[in-house]
């Protein structure tokens, strides 16, 4: 038996009963478990009576491992009688648990904040259509140039911006050598910031064989704290200078990296990839648009449980973007003088934002009905089993066992939720040379009221 009430906002206090019956089944096995482990003279290890056992060390040496029986299950079944949606783990207070009684257990938990829809049909909302120009073909077939490039030592001439130089160098601070300031053939790409502001740039235009020393001040925030805001000085010999040496654009470059043959056939198709992405990210701009003008129409807040494991999903969404480009968490920690804690306040207002956003989106689900079908389910399974070469029975089964077959339904009904809410809007098309046009237009229009401000 459960009763609930709200004793807060967003929170509920659950009354939860669990008969005397299952009380005793429950201390029946704790008993069973325990007396095996448990040694007292006169009686054989795992033979203990239970009344022995109760009167040596009282009732509540059984009560423990009964509660752990008893309340997770208790516990799931009062969620789904009340229909409530937790969004933490609950703080339970037993307040009776006796062999022969019922066990009455308090659980407090916070829940899914309650929406106040808005207005959501018919919203107003620009959607830029995408205009792919020359440059940015030429700037797409530059980087396929960059990828294929190699690189070649540099003989003779100096280091330039985009060089991969190879360096020795020893850090000193007060004349003193630093811990961590000192390395051998050292590869650094020059333009790269990859270093401490001010370094690579002094390596311009040295040669190789050439010694120079490089002077630099540490950022106040730097993450060695006994290295913040000091000033350093680096003696640095260039060993190698390395460059890229791209292969030439034409017709032999386009059957070495494509199926095509001419470099026009390797220009169309470079066309098409970006046309295709910039259709996605416009669709994408403006699914965020209306889902974050329905937002603000509505009432709604973002608890910060919530708020918090969005957080803890956005950074590992980075860090996971991280490892693609060859890099850990703490190394770009390292290289940004950043925190892991720093950059996930940087995301603070994003995930209060998506936390809101998401609960808009349910408030919608909720009142439009809208549902995940058994076809879309099985699409979606074999989507997914495809994707990670399984069987769809198999993918299946494994997303029942472990409890995920729900996130599917849902991630299925936040999708049509969106189409439907795109489908409802009134949506006035706009070219991105018109947008660009105005940007800049309101740009130099503040830049000069900027400078009638400043004048004397």
């Amino acid at each position: 038996m459960t009763k609930w009430e709200k004793i807060d906002k967003n929170k509920v206090a659950l009354e939860v009963t669990v008969d005397e019956e299952k009380v005793d089944e429950a201390l029946d096995k704790a008993y069973r478990k325990i007396v095996g482990k448990i040694e007292i003279p006169g009686f054989r290890k795992g033979k203990v009576p239970r009344r022995i056992l109760e009167a040596r060390f009282g009732p509540a040496i059984l009560y423990e491992d009964a509660l752990e029986l008893l309340v997770p299950e208790a516990y799931e079944k009062a969620i789904q009688d009340t229909e409530i949606e937790p969004i933490d783990q609950p703080d339970v207070d037993i307040k009776q648990m006796e062999a022969g009684k019922p066990l009455v257990f308090e659980a407090k938990v916070e829940v899914k904040p309650e929406v106040e829809l808005g207005e959501y049909k018919g919203i107003e909302v620009e959607q830029v259509e995408p205009e792919i120009s020359e440059e940015e073909v030429d700037h797409y077939l530059s980087e396929m140039q960059q990828n294929h490039s190699r690189l070649v030592v540099v003989e003779e001439g100096e280091i330039q911006e985009g060089d991969l130089a190879v360096i020795d160098f020893t850090g000193y601070i007060d004349g003193e050598v630093f811990e961590g300031g000192t390395a051998e053939n050292y590869s650094l790409e020059i333009g790269s910031q990859t270093f401490i502001p001010g370094f690579e740039e002094q390596l311009m235009g040295c040669k190789v064989g050439e010694e120079k020393e490089v002077k630099v001040t540490f950022p106040e925030e730097y993450q060695k704290e006994e290295l913040a805001g000091k000033e350093a000085v680096f003696k640095v010999k260039v060993n190698e200078i390395k460059r890229k040496e791209m292969p030439p654009l034409d017709d032999d470059f386009a059957k070495e990296v494509s199926d095509f043959d001419t470099l026009e056939e390797l220009r169309q198709d470079a066309l098409n990839k970006l046309k295709e992405k910039a259709e996605k990210e416009s669709r994408h701009e403006l699914e965020d648009k209306i889902i974050q003008k329905v937002t603000e129409n509505s009432e709604v807040q973002a608890p910060e449980v919530m708020v918090e494991k969005e957080l803890d999903r956005i950074l590992g969404e980075f860090t996971q973007q991280l490892r693609i480009q060859g890099l850990s968490l703490e190394q770009f920690c390292q290289l940004t003088n950043k925190t892991e804690e720093s950059i996930k306040e940087e995301s603070r207002a994003d995930a209060e934002q998506r936390v809101k956003g998401n609960l808009v989106l349910e408030a919608v689900i909720n009142q439009e009905g809208i549902t995940a079908s058994e076809e879309e389910i099985e699409e979606k399974i074999n989507q997914m089993a495809k994707q990670y070469q399984q069987e769809p029975e198999h993918m299946r089964e494994y997303l029942e066992a472990q409890g995920y077959l729900s996130n599917v339904e849902k991630e299925i009904a936040l999708r049509k939720v969106i189409d439907f809410l795109v489908e409802e809007a009134n949506i006035k098309k706009v070219k991105k040379s018109e947008v660009e046009r105005e940007e800049g237009e309101t740009k130099t229009q503040a830049e000069s009221e900027s400078e009638e401000i400043d004048s004397p």
